[in-house]
């Protein structure tokens, strides 16, 4: 493996990293409906686990109500009962054709505790970021062992690798910012 092809590796699993706390952030209710919400909830569907996002239609009529027209209307009970056992901690009001969540406003504590989650997670992204540089560099070095490369070429290619994770970082923060700019204004 060449050394641009071990940056490029790199840039890619930096770009895991921010993907991951970006499917981590969106599942962080932030006092408005989100259909992303509901990404993680499976249902019992004729005895086989079926996202819900696959049996009904997921709408946002009002910004702090989510509405669930299921394709099948026997489906309705066994959705309901699937969001009451998720960690959303919402209760579905179902009216026989429909499932309507009220996503209920945030307390301003709630909002910090929510904001220091999601500090938590960036961090758990710039780690990992910085993970991938560690390997990266180390796969550099090994590299340098076994082919003749000079000290300013060694160099240059451990700054190209710092400039990428820096972006990475950047990148990282600015993600999580937005996501506490959510939910502190929400």
């Amino acid at each position: 493996m060449s050394n641009n092809e071990i940056i490029n590796k790199a840039k890619e699993n930096m770009v895991k990293s921010e993907d991951s706390l970006k499917r981590d952030l969106s599942n962080i209710r932030a006092g408005r409906a989100n259909a992303s919400l509901l990404n993680r909830i499976t249902v019992s569907y004729y005895g086989a686990p079926t996202p819900l996002n696959q049996l009904a239609a997921i709408n946002v009529p009002e910004p702090r109500v989510l509405m669930i027209k299921p394709y099948d209307k026997g489906a309705l009970g066994d959705i309901e009962k699937a969001i009451l056992a998720s960690d959303l901690g919402l209760n579905p009001a179902n009216d026989g054709d429909i499932i309507r969540l009220v996503i209920p406003q945030l307390t301003g504590e709630r909002r910090q505790e929510l904001a220091k989650e999601v500090g938590k997670d960036a961090e758990s992204a710039k780690i990992a970021v910085r993970n991938v540089r560690r390997d990266a560099l180390e796969a550099i070095r090994k590299q340098q062992k076994n082919a003749d490369i000079s000290e300013d070429e060694m160099h240059d290619l451990e700054n190209e690798l710092q400039k990428v994770t820096d972006q990475a970082i950047k990148d990282v923060e600015e993600i999580a910012k937005l996501k506490e700019v959510e939910i502190t204004e929400g």
